[in-house]
């Protein structure tokens, strides 16, 4: 278990630091200039200020147990992304009710993700809403151990994307029908049996897409791989939930000891750092989320001049782990007003477990 939130750690050159760029000081301002991107975030929606300070708390308690394990590791790619993951957002500036900040989009960051998926939805949402009758379908393998992980999950990349293609040239020639369709990769870690389950979410365009897609599975993967039973195949009644489901992050980062028992109280939950590690490593290079059989509508190539700006009069604020906010260099008020409940601060400084994988 890891014993503190914010325990020291060694830093070095791969102490890398997310920052908004700055420019010298401008002739007549007391501050020197910042150049900002992005539309910002409405400082009056007082929700995302908080999302945003819960969720800085949880990645800043994880990359922590993640640059550990990386160090022990000496997996020096995979050790500055979570330190860059580490010091995503340590530095916003606030102006005319808007807040801006560097991000670090790395998919291990939960800042970064809730960014992400929002734009997922954005982008996907209007197509989905066009399809008629959707289904969602769950392809998996049976669970491996972590050295056969990366194995399972290129050789399961592989085995969909001949399925597709096999099917799309068939809709090609005349002789098939189409397939549309996005899929995300998900890994589960069962910390009973210490084995990984990677699997696919997919949206499908038809029902009849969905069963050409299960038996092409069913039949592609070697004999005692896969079981019918494991598989999922279902008519989508709510387009945007099914949406979400398939955006989300790539594996489960709370894992309850008992896999089977549903109802949790949250202090007995256990964050198994060394097996999310585990899945991250095998998903290094990977393409998680994707599309297939449609394009997205092309957006205007047209540059917004107004998502790049110089801000010349602004309130900065740095992250304080210790009071989970940012905080005014100069008056010394917080900006979220963020108050972390026990039940995250005992789990994130009492339940992550470094060994477990």
């Amino acid at each position: 278990m890891i014993s503190g939130q914010f325990a020291p750690l060694k830093r070095g050159i791969l102490d890398t630091l997310a920052q908004t760029g700055t420019r010298p000081p401008q002739k007549g301002h007391k501050k020197p200039g910042v150049i900002v991107t992005g539309k910002g975030s409405d400082l009056s929606k007082k929700g995302v200020i908080l999302g945003r300070a819960k969720r800085k708390q949880v990645t800043q308690a994880m990359t922590l147990a993640l640059i550990k394990i990386a160090e022990e590791e000496n997996n020096k790619v995979l050790l500055k992304g979570f330190w860059n993951s580490y010091h995503c957002l340590n530095k916003v500036y606030e102006a005319n009710g808007k807040v801006f900040g560097k991000y670090c989009k790395n998919r291990f960051c939960t800042v970064c993700l809730a960014i992400r998926k929002a734009e997922f939805i954005n982008s996907y949402l209007p197509v989905l809403e066009k399809w008629e009758e959707p289904y969602f379908v769950t392809l998996t393998v049976k669970s491996v151990g972590r050295g056969k992980l990366r194995q399972v999950i290129e050789s399961m990349n592989v085995g969909l994307r001949k399925i597709l293609t096999k099917h799309k040239k068939r809709n090609q020639r005349g002789t098939g029908v189409k397939i549309m369709g996005i899929k995300s990769l998900e890994c589960n870690f069962n910390p009973k049996a210490k084995t990984y389950n990677p699997h696919f979410h997919l949206i499908v365009n038809s029902k009849e897409s969905a069963e050409i897609i299960l038996n092409e599975w069913l039949t592609y993967s070697k004999k005692g791989w896969t079981n019918r039973y494991a598989q999922d195949i279902r008519k989508i009644t709510d387009k945007e939930k099914c949406l979400i489901e398939v955006v989300k992050y790539g594996s489960k980062i709370f894992t309850e000891p008992d896999v089977n028992k549903k109802a949790m109280q949250e202090t007995k939950r256990t964050i198994y750092a060394k097996a999310l590690y585990t899945i991250l490593q095998a998903m290094q290079g990977q393409r998680i989320f994707d599309r297939f059989g449609f394009n997205l509508p092309k957006m205007s190539r047209e540059i917004d001049s107004s998502l790049t700006k110089l801000l010349t009069e602004y309130n900065e604020f740095t992250y304080d782990g210790n009071r989970i906010d940012w905080v005014d260099v100069d008056s010394d008020e917080t900006l979220a007003g963020y108050f972390s409940t026990p039940q995250i601060r005992h789990l994130l400084q009492n339940c992550i477990d470094l060994d477990l994988n």
